[in-house]
């Protein structure tokens, strides 16, 4: 998510500004701006961080006392100067700063390029500023107002114009934005912390709130432009805890991010009811012809390759596996132009991934890369990228980058089975309809995350645990056990349940802990079996169990139970808990949750 700084007073817009975006970029970003109304209407901007655009201001002179900011994290068009925010509409009279994605900005650059208008930039947001100048006639307000009812998708916009130095005005859809209420000068940000040093009093803007910005008010409305009332907000928090919004850390923070991640990352794949990935565009006849697929990556990113693997020769009816990166080109896998292999990555850097991407193109694999970062090397390398749209991920841990990452390789195969005649209309209907219920559902989970402060409160001291799963449950366990490994240093390894008597048995004592995990209604009841043999051993169990699976109270010490949902889509949900689970147990023994020792976010060495 990209930070968006707006202020109007009696003061010089521009310290007011960066120091705003200073305190925004915890949020992540590749490129920095400022619009500032004087005498004229000035764009500053640059590519990387905010200290560039510093050093680009010294030698510019900015100054007027009403003024936007940005730092934007790239989703349509590389990091560079010119893709930076603030957008100026064609005529330069006209800038808009945004935060989202414009789902129909193909459509509207196509219509103004026919009526004649010349874009500068590869951007989604240069289409607002241009579209709003079309219906600018004097009230900016009104220009806003209209070009927002030809906009799809989701935003969090500011525009200023250089006929209005009175004003700017904002909108807020599907993308979060505030106003700070000051003293004869107002804020807007796209967080609390940005406004924190001027003022306490926060406006917290609703979904289809358009916002005209005074020095003496703020006037909210409508679609209608029906004047509407927001409460306005006393908020004493400290700015070093702010900047986490409120959050411990940026963990807990990014896994409470998750029921938004699963919606955004649905954004524009699932319309009038049917599953679309446009971003793939591959021939049926080729995909008919595809005789092996490769889940490729390293980590946490692997785990959901695992998870792939499952859901791949289910739908497909294809052979399929999940390797590790590091491993894949060293074992001289075989590999052809029959091949198709996901390359998964949060950032698109890891050496290993990159390496194994090369390695497969050159064999004449089609690659898939499924990446958060937009412009990253793995999305610039392989065939076709399909971005995940979790948003920076600050915590070294990943958490919703996974949560992102599963879903879309979820919807990317029951999309190629669609395409290839493998995915009946009533299937569709019924995936759809379970998609939709994920994000409620997982907000239930983290509604009830006390379940999980409170029973590891009880198991702190344990040093070593096994989780224990079968089938898409076994992808989970490795997931689960990696998490409490990175952050709480308590020994931790995945098994499949039924592996448990083959050897890992015999390390099971009344001090280990056993996290069983139980949602694939197939093998229900054997995972109930596998369970009884920990308990013969007198290990302790927590169970994470679909709700319904009410024996599992008769044989599990302590079960948390997760909300009904098709056992295909169940991990998307299921992860929430072991996370937490993680994040309690670091909690509980005062570690450094979101900077673990020895390990980095972007691993670009081999």
């Amino acid at each position: 998510m990209c930070g968006i700084v707006g202020y109007i007073g009696d003061k010089n817009a521009l310290p007011i500004l960066l120091d705003g975006l200073k305190r925004l970029e915890y949020r992540g970003y590749d490129s920095a701006g400022v619009a500032i109304v004087g005498d004229d209407l000035r764009v500053i901007k640059t590519a990387g961080r905010i200290a560039n655009l510093e050093e680009r201001l010294k030698s510019e002179t900015l100054i007027g006392t009403l003024g936007v900011a940005h730092t934007r994290w790239a989703t349509h068009g590389i990091p560079n100067d010119n893709n930076a925010h603030p957008h100026f509409s064609e005529s330069k009279n006209i800038v808009v700063i945004h935060n989202g994605i414009i789902e129909n900005y193909l459509e509207i650059k196509k219509m103004l390029i026919h009526e004649g208008r010349t874009f500068r930039t590869e951007t989604d947001t240069e289409v607002i500023a241009y579209l709003i100048e079309e219906f600018y006639e004097g009230d900016l307000l009104k220009a806003v107002k209209k070009a927002t009812e030809i906009l799809e998708g989701s935003y969090a916009i500011a525009v200023l114009s250089k006929d209005e130095k009175d004003r700017f005005v904002a909108v807020r859809k599907d993308s979060p934005l505030i106003a700070g209420v000051g003293d004869g000068e107002n804020f807007i940000a796209s967080d609390i912390p940005a406004v924190l040093p001027y003022t306490k009093d926060i406006i917290i803007f609703e979904n289809g709130d358009i916002v005209d910005v005074r020095r003496d008010r703020i006037d909210i409305y409508d679609k209608n432009l029906n004047s509407i009332k927001r409460t306005v907000q006393r908020i004493d928090w400290k700015i070093e805890d702010a900047q986490k919004s409120g959050f411990k850390h940026f963990m807990l923070k990014e896994i409470f991010e998750e029921p938004k991640v699963i919606r955004e990352a649905m954004r524009g794949r699932i319309k009038n009811g049917e599953i679309e990935v446009p971003e793939i565009m591959l021939d049926s006849e080729y995909l008919k012809g595809i005789s092996q697929v490769y889940f490729v990556a390293c980590g946490t990113a692997y785990h959901a390759g695992v998870y792939g693997k499952y859901l791949a020769e289910k739908y497909l009816r294809i052979p399929a596996q999940a390797e590790v990166a590091s491993e894949f080109r060293y074992r001289n896998p075989v590999i052809d132009g029959r091949t198709l292999v996901f390359i998964i990555s949060q950032s698109g850097e890891t050496t290993d991934t990159l390496a194994a991407l090369r390695f497969a193109k050159e064999h004449g694999a089609k690659t898939i890369g499924i990446v958060n970062v937009v412009g990253s090397s793995v999305a610039r390398e392989v065939n076709k990228v399909i971005y995940i749209h979790a948003g920076p991920e600050i915590a070294v841990a990943s958490t919703k980058a996974y949560v992102a990452q599963v879903e879309v390789i979820a919807l990317t195969i029951f999309y190629l089975a669609k395409l290839i005649g493998k995915l009946p209309k009533v299937q569709e209907d019924l995936i759809v309809k379970e998609l939709m219920s994920l994000e409620d559902k997982a907000k239930s989970i983290i509604e009830r995350s006390s379940e999980i402060s409170d029973f590891v409160s009880t198991v702190k001291n344990i040093e070593e645990t096994f989780y224990i799963g079968r089938n898409m449950d076994f992808a989970l366990s490795l997931e689960g056990a990696l998490k409490l490994k990175e952050i709480s240093y308590v020994h931790a390894e995945g098994y499949p349940a039924g592996e448990l008597k083959h050897g890992p048995l015999a390390l099971v004592t009344p001090n280990s802990l056993v996290i069983a995990i139980s949602t694939f209604t197939p093998l229900r009841d054997k995972t109930l079996s596998n369970i009884k043999e920990v308990k013969a051993r007198r290990g302790k169990v927590l169970a994470v169990a679909r709700e319904g699976y009410e024996n599992m109270n008769e044989v599990a010490d302590r079960v948390f139970y997760v909300p009904k949902v098709m056992d295909d889509l169940s991990p998307i949900i299921t992860v929430i808990p072991l996370q937490l689970i993680a994040y309690y147990m670091a909690e509980s023994r005062g570690l450094d949750i979101d900077k673990p020792r020895n390990l980095a976010k972007s691993v670009t060495v081999e």
